[in-house]
């Protein structure tokens, strides 16, 4: 399995003509067959593919983690490109999507609702476990008692004139499963890492998990500097990933570079960064 960085927040450190933007997309490369987990901001996730020999027109599968316009904003240009894979996402959130700024800015923050509407015999709303693909299962309804991530008590829906917090109910988790373990893709972890894991390893009895990829939703909004959770709280996330007996973690996106610095000193080598443009082999 193959997993490739089409779109992430850091740059490429060895080809400038991809683009980075403050998203996320993945493409996964299976048995032979082909899936993208996200999308990011804009079309960039499909200029950077083709740079990368990954053909948009021939993905089989197309996820949507949760209805945030940086990893469903591409979603315009996948459908210009592919005329027949399905994309599954998770049910609609009770509210726009609204993220709170400074008391007092509001910025809409959701997916095009247009779009959706246009497109609607494309979409497959997930209300349980879902296989998409042979061994590749769509997970809602994220359970675990740890914590939330901080970062999200700018993040709301917007109902009527009123915010309410986002419960983010929208979100899902991926579990692929290969032979006798999984891999978890858990795209922004709005919430949280080890919820999206332990909600995996609930479906999947006794399997263990090998590798997880993904944000994790620990940086500080705004200004995408520091962090949104205390150095303990980064710290004890790590070394509970350890003790689940997770191999390898790979992080990008929302997780931030000083959480990232963080869980490398928790976690060392058994956590690595991803950039646009990388290739996990798992």
């Amino acid at each position: 399995m193959r997993i490739t960085t089409l779109v992430d927040n850091r740059p490429s450190p060895h080809d400038s003509q991809l683009t980075a933007e403050w998203g996320l997309s993945l493409c996964v490369e299976r048995n032979g067959r082909h899936f993208l987990i996200d999308m990011g901001a804009s079309d960039a996730f499909a200029r950077n593919a083709e740079r990368l020999s990954i053909d948009v027109a021939a993905i089989d599968v197309a996820i949507v983690s949760h209805h945030h316009y940086d990893h469903g904003g591409g979603l315009r240009r996948f459908l210009e490109l592919n005329d027949h894979a399905p994309i599954y996402l998770g049910v609609a959130p009770d509210g726009d999507p609204t993220v709170k700024l400074l008391g007092f800015v509001r910025k809409y923050v959701g997916l095009d609702q247009a779009l959706l509407a246009r497109h609607a015999q494309r979409f497959r709303f997930v209300h349980e476990r879902t296989e998409v693909l042979p061994g590749v299962f769509v997970l809602p309804r994220i359970g675990g008692d740890h914590a939330r991530p901080a970062g999200n008590k700018h993040l709301y829906l917007k109902r009527g004139d009123g915010l309410v917090p986002d419960d983010f109910r929208h979100e899902i988790v991926v579990a692929i499963r290969e032979h006798d373990a999984l891999v978890v893709l858990t795209a922004c972890s709005h919430n949280g890492l080890l919820n999206m894991v332990e909600t995996a390893s609930a479906e999947f009895p006794g399997v263990p998990v090998k590798a997880v990829v993904g944000g994790f939703h620990l940086a500080k909004l705004p200004p995408f500097r520091g962090m949104s959770e205390t150095e303990r709280a980064v710290t004890d996330m790590g070394q509970a990933v350890l003790a689940a007996g997770i191999e390898t973690t790979w992080t990008g996106h929302c997780t931030g570079k000083t959480a990232f610095e963080v869980l490398h000193r928790a976690m060392g080598d058994r956590v690595q960064e991803i950039h646009t443009g990388s290739r996990i082999d798992l």
